[in-house]
């Protein structure tokens, strides 16, 4: 914690920051924000541009709620941001909820509270004369302007109404629009027909509002989710004997060119007309220089140029893919689109990719492929190169592992009667998932060799996993620590160091029987 209020005061600290914030792309702030917390970066997000907010939002308000599924609206997430909006200055709160997407805006608030217009609640008489209730409302309820207000969930619900206070006074028209809105989202379930199912009015706005995000997100070169789950199991089952198969159509729509965002017209003027134009710029390509390199010194930023550089002490693992890197003119575009294909739609031991992890595997899978890459395929690429490297990997290392550990188990004798149970049931898990293509599903299973021997548990969970690493404990140059940890693993660059796995998994037999 106290590592993160450095870094945000270092940066506040830096000379002309107010100027160069809104120059940072709005990923940068996410990375920051994702590792400093949203409260810590309130003083930041003051500073922003309502368009980055606009773009930052479109960011960190979606998670997916597994490695690799499709991003969702997080409604929780939206309450701790109106929470951090009012406690940065509550005048201002509205005015930052003015500058968002307005069906962001209802669709956001419709999963925090009910909103009924007040004739709803009211009695009414009937045609008949009779004196009829209007709408009872249950929980905490609350009356704004004329509408009232129902809770959904309560963490954000004293800032939700806060919000929304404000918003009437301050913008009453806009106010009056969000409302309206929600109302459209509050009603009960629909009737059954016996005709076509509907989605209910929330469903299809949320469908709406995360189908509207896929198109922009698309047209800023992110690659869908669901794509990039296509994409990293079609390059799992490429044939490598088979002569060489045309780009991915997923690849070929992802690396289209993309169209740089305009500057705003008022900031080109306010730039262009200023007096010292000129040495203002260079002040504060400075100052977005220092900012960057305080982001990269804390690990908040990936360097990607500097991996395809020379001066890494690791440089030999991946001298193939910096040689290639340095001649071909299309490798960071090509980097981009595979990284990112790790982070939406891969996983490693079953949880999502970070960006360094992300780009640093991509370079160890190229690498690799260019070992491998098949004598009768004539043109080379860096994705190309991926996708060999993936498929050597499924194929040498995760399916190999999975199939040695089934046979190992057979004939693995234990006396203790829940440890032998836990280990057939394993290996009946091993043998289903290894017939889909998946055997790291077995995952969970996977435990029961920790009963037997913890550094051959990390290793076999190292390896039998989407993305297969080596566990450090393959080295046999290294100190075997007391303690083992599953995190310390590296990516896989070179055949050696496949060879080395397989060399571990021939002795596995004598390994967990002893």
């Amino acid at each position: 914690m106290v590592e993160t209020r450095d870094l945000v005061k270092r940066l506040l600290d830096t000379p002309d920051i107010a100027r160069v914030l809104p120059r940072l792309p709005p990923d940068v702030l996410h990375r920051l924000i994702d590792r400093c917390g949203l409260e810590a970066c309130a003083e930041i997000v003051a500073l922003i541009t309502p368009r980055q907010l606009e773009r930052l939002l479109d960011i960190d308000l979606w998670r997916a709620p597994a490695p690799g599924a499709d991003e969702r609206l997080d409604a929780e997430r939206f309450g701790q941001w109106v929470e951090m909006l009012l406690q940065l200055d509550p005048s201002a709160a509205a005015e930052r909820l003015a500058a968002m997407d307005l069906d962001l805006v209802v669709g956001a608030l419709a999963e925090h509270v009910a909103v009924f217009d007040g004739a709803v609640i009211t009695s009414f008489m009937t045609l008949d004369g009779e004196q009829a209730p209007g709408r009872a409302l249950d929980g905490q309820v609350s009356e704004i302007g004329g509408f009232f207000v129902q809770a959904r969930r309560s963490p954000a619900w004293d800032a939700i109404l806060e919000l929304l206070v404000r918003l009437q006074d301050e913008r009453p028209a806009l106010f009056h629009r969000v409302m309206r809105g929600c109302i459209g989202l509050s009603d009960g379930a629909r009737e059954a027909d016996g005709f076509h199912p509907l989605l209910e009015p929330r469903d299809q706005h949320r469908s709406d509002l995360a189908s509207e995000r896929a198109v922009r997100r698309d047209a800023q070169g992110y690659v869908a989710p669901a794509e990039a789950r296509a994409f990293l199991q079609a390059s799992r089952r490429i044939r490598l004997e088979d002569a060489q198969p045309p780009a991915d159509p997923i690849v070929r729509a992802c690396l289209r060119a993309i169209a740089p965002e305009p500057v705003p017209a008022e900031e080109a003027r306010a730039d262009e007309g200023s007096p010292g134009a000129s040495t203002t710029a260079a002040a504060d390509a400075a100052a977005v220089t220092s900012v960057f390199e305080i982001l990269s010194g804390a690990g908040v930023l990936t360097q990607p140029r500097a991996l395809i550089g020379a001066g890494d002490a690791d440089d030999s693992r991946l001298s193939l893919v910096r040689q290639f890197g340095d001649t071909h003119l299309a490798a960071s575009e090509e980097l981009a689109f595979l990284a990112n294909a790790l982070l939406a739609g891969g996983a490693i031991q079953g949880r999502p990719f970070a960006a360094q992890q992300a780009a640093d595997a991509v370079l160890a899978t190229c690498n690799l492929g260019f070992e491998n890459w098949p004598a009768g395929w004539p043109v080379r690429d860096l994705v190309a190169a991926f996708q060999v490297g993936w498929a050597v990997l499924d194929r040498d290392l995760c399916r190999h592992g999975a199939a040695v550990l089934i046979d190992v188990l057979a004939d693995l004798e234990c006396s203790d009667r829940d440890v032998h149970w836990a280990l057939q049931t394993l290996r009946r898990d091993l043998m289903r998932h290894l017939r889909d293509g998946e055997p790291w599903r077995a995952r969970e299973a996977l435990d029961a060799i920790l009963m037997l021997d913890a550094p051959a548990w990390a290793v076999l969970r190292a390896l039998i996993d989407e993305c297969p690493t080596l566990h450090a404990t393959l080295d046999s140059s290294r100190r075997q620590p007391l303690r083992v940890d599953p995190a310390a693993c590296t990516f896989v660059a070179r055949n050696r160091e496949i060879g080395a796995a397989r060399e571990y998994l021939a002795s596995l037999s004598s390994t967990l029987a002893g």
